[in-house]
């Protein structure tokens, strides 16, 4: 099974980017190059905790849907989101935040089985492992800068 792990640091608090990276729609502008958009469940504002979100997106050529769930909170240390329903055989992405003195390190542990057996282990191989990371690394950099500059304010309305 894939395993992707990223570190990320962050000079901002790590309440704020715990609930930056909790934020739909800060999500939708992270992936908008996807057109991605919420459309059922928790479509606005921060996720909690046994919340459902449906993302709909174009991946790879084609409209993809795909629902997940905040399944575990400790807040502002980490929450998990699973895949409920989607084209992933399984998919479970932790999101974890240390707080050290000058900012936040900012951990993500993506995990994912594709279907098709040797065939989506192939495609993980070549192509999909290296697709999401690139997108995972994408939005951290978004969470980084809306999190070091004012831009934070706009998501968050602190």
């Amino acid at each position: 099974m894939p395993t992707i792990h990223l570190t990320t640091f962050i000079a901002a608090p790590s309440e704020r980017v715990f609930d930056l990276s909790r934020s739909i729609d800060l999500h939708k502008k992270t992936l908008a190059h996807t057109k991605e958009e919420a459309v059922a469940g928790t479509i606005t504002g921060l996720i909690e905790l046994n919340e459902p979100v449906t993302w709909k997106a174009k991946h790879l050529g084609k409209i993809r849907f795909l629902k997940s769930k905040l399944t575990e909170l400790k807040k502002p240390e980490s929450f998990t989101d699973e895949m409920q329903q989607g084209d992933f055989k399984m998919m479970k992405h932790q999101h974890h935040f240390k707080k050290v003195d000058n900012g936040t390190i900012m951990i993500d542990i993506f995990q994912f089985e594709s279907p098709y057996s040797s065939i989506g282990k192939l495609v993980n191989k070549l192509y999909l492992t290296s697709y999401i990371k690139k997108m995972l690394e994408h939005r951290n950099l978004l969470i980084k800068d809306y999190a070091e500059t004012d831009k934070w304010k706009s998501i968050l309305n602190r």
